[in-house]
């Protein structure tokens, strides 16, 4: 028996909230990696370290947003708790080793290629995990060529938002790129989804684990509140943004100043000069 999935039971309302968390990760976690390339080696796994977290807890946050908005109609939905949490260590590290080697390699195409390859399978690693940690009186699905798109989307997407953040300076680009990271994950993610089908087990009832509103709270409060803080963090540093890189204090080169050369009249002709003729007066007689 095949039962009735609906993604979008609440409306636009969970799909714009999470693409909102999605773009909000993106933009902390892309400019600390902008910034870790404009800093001190010492200081550079501090702030990529630092991204890594920011978007591996806003693709997660994100996710369980656009969670509570799916229901299979004839069944009721509960989460593993500890699977659940597991798509989150598990989306922070993948994420944070393609962003370590993009932070330490710099915007070089094989670099660029590895790191956005790593973090957009983090992505869809996180979300198929997640949806492994659903319980119910049944089993999903999954259209093969529909998750590979899905998984495509990922990888893309990522690439292109980890070559504007280490490749391009401003705020309109950090703007670009983090819409960019929040289209990889939410177009991801609802592509996955198109590929679920339900097959329940008989009557529908309960197949165990937490129901979403017992997990909605520690599930949300933890990584947003870390989101705030990053968010803080990157706020009052302004060359998250723009500026110049602060192991940069050499004191400016000095400008030559040009020496004065003395000018003289240009003589138009070498020949020695014409004694003067009889008769005429000397300038001694004047």
């Amino acid at each position: 028996m095949h039962g009735t999935v609906d993604g979008f039971t609440y409306g636009l309302v969970t799909p714009v909230a999470a693409f909102i968390m999605a773009c909000l990760g993106g933009a902390l976690g892309l400019r600390c990696t902008a910034r870790s390339l404009r800093t001190e080696r010492s200081f550079k796994a501090l702030w990529l370290g630092l991204g890594a977290t920011a978007i591996g807890s806003g693709i997660w946050t994100m996710h369980f947003i656009a969670m509570m908005g799916f229901t299979v109609r004839e069944a009721p939905l509960g989460y593993d708790r500890g699977i659940t949490f597991a798509s989150l260590a598990v989306a922070i590290v993948m994420v944070g080793i393609g962003i370590f080697i993009v932070g330490y390699r710099g915007a070089t195409p094989m670099a660029l290629v590895t790191g956005g390859t790593i973090t957009g399978l983090g992505v869809a690693t996180m979300h198929y995990l997640g949806m492994a940690g659903i319980r119910m009186n049944g089993e999903f699905e999954y259209n093969t060529l529909v998750v590979s798109i899905s998984v495509v989307i990922a990888v893309v997407a990522a690439t292109a938002a980890l070559w504007a953040a280490v490749s391009v300076r401003g705020f309109p680009a950090s703007l670009a790129a983090s819409l960019v990271m929040g289209v990889a994950v939410s177009g991801m993610h609802y592509t996955g989804m198109a590929a679920l089908s339900v097959r329940l087990h008989g009557t529908g009832g309960a197949g165990g684990g937490e129901s979403p509103a017992a997990l909605l709270a520690p599930m949300l409060i933890g990584p947003v509140a870390f989101l705030l803080l990053a968010g803080v963090v990157v706020m009052f540093d302004p060359l998250v943004v723009m500026g110049k890189p602060d192991w940069d204090k050499r004191p400016p080169r000095a400008v030559p100043v040009p020496r004065h050369r003395p000018s003289f009249p240009e003589r138009t002709s070498w020949a020695a000069p014409e004694p003067p003729r009889e008769g005429s007066a000397s300038p001694h007689d004047w």
